[in-house]
């Protein structure tokens, strides 16, 4: 799955969002993008590096202790 095609779904369902929204107007919408995609992505990237935090760290671009962090917020490890 290339970029653009990801591009495309995400923007496809904000598409989505807008139309069942019924012009009420959205509220927050950067925070739910990030609580929405962020805890699929951390999910794959670790099942991926074998649960390894480091390597997942690695491929995220994150240090070690933040990628814990968000791994905890996520309720992802205890």
């Amino acid at each position: 799955m290339s970029k653009k095609h990801i591009e495309e779904v995400v923007r496809a369902s904000l598409d989505a969002y807008f139309r069942d929204l019924k012009g009420t107007e959205p509220d927050n919408m950067h925070d739910m993008m990030v609580r929405v995609v962020e805890k699929p992505l951390l999910e794959v990237v670790m099942q991926h590096a074998d649960h390894n935090q480091s390597r997942a760290a690695e491929w995220l671009g994150l240090n070690r202790n933040t990628l814990r962090k968000k791994l905890l917020d996520h309720k992802l490890i205890k």
